[in-house]
């Protein structure tokens, strides 16, 4: 959560967080966060791993599928998408996010860039401000059934807030296709791990 809020306060300073997008996606991924993430509870942690697993993997694969670069260094006002399929994207996203406990930039980022056809670095921007609604649904319903150990979560955030505005200055000064590469690999290795540790 405050991580991304670090990020944001970057790109929307570059006009690279679209509003209208964030709030429709992020919106629609809130609510069925929320659900999910109270869901879990209930669920066993080999099952909440394996959803985990079929997202990271369906995410590399997208990442992979080849993609003109033509419009990836436009701004936000210059972005345009189908509201409909955004909200029924979040909708279904949203749930399986909140059961497995993640912000979910790492399915988000994919689906703005291969279903609704948003460039890549508006996408960058946008999924940070998306990922707080649906971080902060799954934050909420995790500490609701106390599913949150917070000396691990601490430690992390000290890392995770600089590390993300120095990750946003890096990512504006690195071409489009590069970055997509680097974000395909990260998504690849995360895949990779997550079904290691399910086998």
């Amino acid at each position: 959560f405050f991580a991304s809020l670090s990020a944001i306060l970057f790109y929307n300073k570059e006009r690279l967080v679209n509003k209208n997008l964030s709030l429709t996606l992020g919106l629609s991924l809130f609510i069925t966060s929320l659900l999910g993430s109270l869901i879990s509870k209930w669920v066993s942690d080999n099952y909440l791993l394996f959803i985990f697993g079929i997202l990271a993997f369906v995410a590399s694969v997208l990442m992979f599928i080849p993609r003109s670069y033509m419009k990836d260094d436009l701004t936000e006002d210059k972005v345009d998408f189908h509201k409909p399929t955004t909200i029924l994207t979040g909708i279904f996203i949203g749930f399986l996010l909140g059961m497995v406990g993640q912000g979910g930039a790492f399915i988000i980022i994919p689906i703005l860039l291969y279903v609704l056809k948003i460039p890549l670095r508006v996408a960058l921007g946008s999924t940070l401000a998306i990922g707080l609604f649906s971080a902060t649904a799954g934050l909420v319903g995790k500490i609701a059934t106390g599913q949150v150990p917070f000396h691990m979560a601490g430690a992390l955030l000290l890392g995770a807030i600089p590390s993300a505005r120095i990750g946003g200055i890096v990512s504006k000064k690195t071409k489009t296709k590069f970055l997509r590469w680097i974000l395909a690999l990260i998504i690849s290795a995360t895949a990779i791990k997550v079904w290691y540790d399910i086998f």
